[in-house]
This record gives structure tokens, C-alpha cells and sequence, in this order.
């Protein structure tokens, strides 16, 4: 499995990677990770996709998860399957509000909660910003991709794509054992 997660600040993608991943031996990219460099500058394009070549080359499953219209593009060659998690900007900023602490990110939870609004006000601008980060290069991403995709635009969905998810491992698992 090589699985795409793609959405707005806020949208889970990064809690649902998790969830999916569970104690299975998947891969997991944010591409927060290979974005930025150490003093909060954003990567070069280039040198960002670089590491993501490397990454996709060198695992054999993975979940890689962003929102990074860029670089999701970049790795769509490689991917399964795409998924676009949009349940809506009031969804978004709810989830925002109920973060945990992202010791990966901040040096402590009042650090990340220095910035809540600030990232409150820019989720609240999916709809209208013209960058990768925003609705339309998003729509265009998953748009352009001829491969397996799904659109999930609720939490409900969500639920349900994890249930479908977790029946198409335990089938591969089963299916592997009785190779043996």
C-alpha cells in the first residue's frame, strides 16, 4: 500500500496516517518533514523533492501525508492511492483547537499555542488562497489524478475509509500467510 493523504491544515490527515498505520510496518512521511529546514525556512522545491524521491524508492509501503499541493503532486507516480480529506474549513479549525502538544514541531504546548491563531486565520483562507496550500491547487491535484483516489468530506467518511482500509490489509496479510 502507497497511500497519499491530502488536505487543508486541520483536515487529519496526520492523526488518520497514524490511526491507519497502527502497529503495521508502513512508512509514514509528513511532508512537513522534508519541507523546511531546522531554522524554519522553507526547503528549496527541488531539494524537498529530492528527499521525497528518496523516501518513495527506498520503502515498499508507506503513508505519506500533507498539504503540500507541490509535493503531493511529486509523488503521485508512485502512490496506490490518493485520498483528499475536505470536510470543510469549520471542521479544519475545530480540529486545530483540539491538537495535541507536536513536540516534532514546538519546543512546548505553549509554543504551539502561540500560534493557534495564526494558523486558525490561514486555515480559515483555504477557500480563497491560490497557492499549493489552498482548495483550488488541492481540487487540481486530485482532479488530474487518473489513479484510485476518493474524496472523504466528512469525519463519518473518514471512518469509513479507515474500516475499508483495515479489511483490505487483514485480506493482503491473510492472503500472504497462505502463500507460505
Amino acid at each position: 500500500m502507497k497511500l497519499l493523504l491530502l488536505g487543508n491544515s486541520g483536515a487529519g490527515k496526520s492523526t488518520l496516517a497514524k490511526r491507519l498505520i497502527g502497529q503495521q510496518a508502513i512508512a509514514y512521511l509528513s511532508l512537513d518533514l522534508i519541507a523546511w529546514n531546522a531554522d524554519v525556512q522553507r526547503k528549496p522545491l527541488a531539494e524537498s523533492i529530492t528527499l521525497l524521491n528518496a523516501f518513495v524508492e527506498h520503502e515498499q509501503q508507506w503513508i505519506i501525508e500533507g498539504s503540500y499541493g507541490n509535493l503531493v503532486k511529486a509523488a503521485l507516480p508512485y502512490c496506490d492511492e490518493l485520498w483528499f480529506l475536505n470536510p470543510g474549513i469549520e471542521v479544519c479549525i475545530a480540529h486545530c483547537r483540539q491538537r495535541l502538544w507536536e513536540p516534532d514541531k514546538f519546543a512546548s504546548p505553549e509554543a504551539q499555542q502561540a500560534t493557534l491563531n495564526h494558523l486558525i486565520d490561514w486555515v480559515s483562507t483555504y477557500e480563497s488562497r491560490n497557492d499549493e496550500f489552498g482548495l483550488q491547487c488541492h481540487r487540481q491535484v486530485f482532479d488530474s489524478f487518473t489513479g484510485r483516489k476518493q474524496e472523504l468530506s466528512t469525519v463519518a467518511a473518514y471512518a469509513l475509509a479507515y474500516a475499508s482500509f483495515v479489511k483490505h490489509c487483514e485480506s493482503a496479510i491473510s492472503s500472504s500467510i497462505n502463500e507460505v
